[in-house]
């Protein structure tokens, strides 16, 4: 049993303008929209238990209430006591019809993330209003978000748990409550994000995310009475590199991970190298910052898959000219569906795929890399397979230009691209794939290219959308190479000895062909 809150307060801390922009007349009106999905009315008195969509977000938006907090945002704004009474009462209502364990509660009522982010809105409520319900609530809900049993410690959702802990702690007038949460927060972030600012979560969208709620505790620790740590503060603004580089020409963070393909990354210091190899497990690179018609390409390796992460090591992503070229399946959807599931493998990703079991979680190593001006080389390496796949990437710029060799010691490795959807084939032969965006092309050549093929493919634009796309595969050899060559239909190739040259319309471009 919780401990009862006395009916005395300290400082109401309400960042009214972290709740979502919900249209606050269809909210009056019973009317909600949640992750996107169509609509739902609620009517008057909600049934909590209700999931209409079947939607496991739709479900955790419902209670965690901050479609609540907008009323109560707008009632400071606007001073209409209408916004209040109805957010009042819908608060009071989910008191009495969730009540902890009881029987016919949504499992969502009382996860530890909706405790999070319901928290805070009952905060910015007990501003306005003084009742028993509200203070016993705000306790059971301070006393939950302490218990160390329920904390996700380094995780995106503990961050949110201790915003919530810090605000509680000084409504209620708890200090306690309060210097554990900045304790827990410093130390978390220490955890989540190394030094050189990348989130162990293995999403460039949930850097954005963290990046954001860290602000978001600041101010809620500031306001308190307190000096944020100057370690937390470091590890916020270390952030800022890891999503800048992360984020591509056209504003859109690389779909990495569970990273939606649609979400911006706006206002970030767009300074220092283009080229950037992070430790634990990134390599982003661009022709140069603040061009739309810039290059840029990422890379995996590092750890084994983790949190947020996929099957994805080894992968490869490319765009250049202002659009983008090897796309992979990106996030859809918490969804427990087999697409879902399928988005998660490494055939859901452009990397090497050898015949046999995978084996998930397998790390892999950044065995060299060369950073020039305008090339840059890179080898790579892992067992995920069993036997040892090696990836070879070279990246060139003015021209543009990516070739990509795979190979193992023993049997065969196929490759994998999968094209951006806005690319339709345009032609094929033996030798090439050509694709096509109005009248810009793009050339793929594959070698050897003797059993390639085109497949149909599936990617994610954003939650729960998607589009069909074509997948590049090409055939099973000890060793395959892709070139790329963007802004031609018709490259020329010539080959002597190791050494191959590609002729583009911004001049030739000489690759060692490694193995030969």
């Amino acid at each position: 049993m919780f401990r009862r809150a006395r009916m005395l307060s300290g400082r109401a801390i309400c960042l009214s303008d972290q709740f979502p922009m919900s249209k606050v007349e269809e909210v009056m009106s019973g009317r909600v929209t949640f992750a996107g999905l169509p609509p739902v009315d609620l009517g008057a008195d909600v049934d909590w238990s209700t999931n209409p969509h079947g939607n496991r977000s739709w479900a955790l938006n419902l209670h965690t209430l901050r479609w609540v907090g907008r009323l109560v945002a707008e009632y400071e704004r606007s001073g209409e006591s209408a916004y209040l009474r109805r957010a009042a009462h819908l608060a009071e209502h989910w008191t009495r019809e969730n009540l902890r364990g009881g029987r016919g509660v949504s499992p969502w009522a009382w996860a530890e993330h909706a405790i999070a982010l319901r928290a805070p809105v009952l905060v910015c409520l007990s501003e306005h209003v003084r009742t028993r319900w509200l203070w016993d609530g705000l306790a059971e809900h301070g006393e939950l978000l302490a218990d160390p049993a329920l904390y996700r410690e380094g995780h995106n959702h503990g961050l949110d748990q201790d915003v919530a802990l810090l605000v509680v702690g000084c409504r209620l007038g708890r200090a306690r409550w309060r210097d554990l949460a900045v304790r827990r927060m410093t130390a978390s972030a220490e955890l989540a994000i190394d030094e050189q600012g990348v989130l162990h979560e293995q999403a460039p969208r949930y850097g954005l995310y963290v990046h954001r709620r860290l602000g978001v505790a600041l101010r809620a620790i500031r306001e308190s009475g307190a000096e944020p740590p100057q370690r937390l503060v470091a590890r916020r603004a270390a952030l800022e590199a890891y999503i800048a580089h992360a984020t591509q020409p056209d504003g859109y963070l690389v779909p990495i991970g569970d990273s939606p393909a649609n979400v911006r990354a706006d206002g970030f210091p767009h300074e220092g190298p283009v080229v950037r190899v992070f430790d634990a497990g990134y390599v982003f690179g661009r022709t140069t910052w603040d061009d739309p018609g810039s290059a840029h390409y990422s890379i995996r390796f590092g750890p084994g898959r983790a949190l947020h992460g996929h099957e994805d090591h080894l992968g490869v992503t490319y765009g250049a000219q202002g659009r983008r070229i090897l796309v992979e399946a990106g996030f859809h959807s918490y969804e427990r569906t087999a697409y879902v599931d399928w988005t998660r493998t490494p055939q859901a990703h452009n990397v090497p795929v050898v015949p046999g079991a995978f084996r998930p979680g397998t790390p892999t190593r950044l065995l060299s890399s060369a950073l020039g001006s305008s090339r840059q080389c890179f080898e790579l390496s892992d067992d995920a397979y069993g036997v040892t796949r090696t990836r070879r990437v070279l990246v060139n710029h003015s021209p543009d230009l990516l070739a990509v060799h795979d190979s193992v010691p023993a049997g065969t490795v196929r490759s994998l691209w999968h094209v951006d959807p806005g690319l339709t084939l345009v032609s094929q032969d033996d030798g090439a794939v050509v694709l096509g965006d109005g009248d810009w092309r793009v050339t793929l050549l594959l070698f050897p290219a003797r059993g390639r093929a085109l497949l149909p493919g599936t990617i994610s634009l954003g939650y729960q959308r998607t589009a069909e796309t074509i997948t590049v595969e090409s055939p099973e050899a000890p060793d395959v190479l892709t070139v790329i060559v963007p802004g031609t239909a018709d490259p020329e190739v010539s080959i002597s000895g190791s050494l191959m040259t590609v002729r583009t319309p911004g001049g030739p471009v000489t690759i060692r062909r490694p193995g030969r």
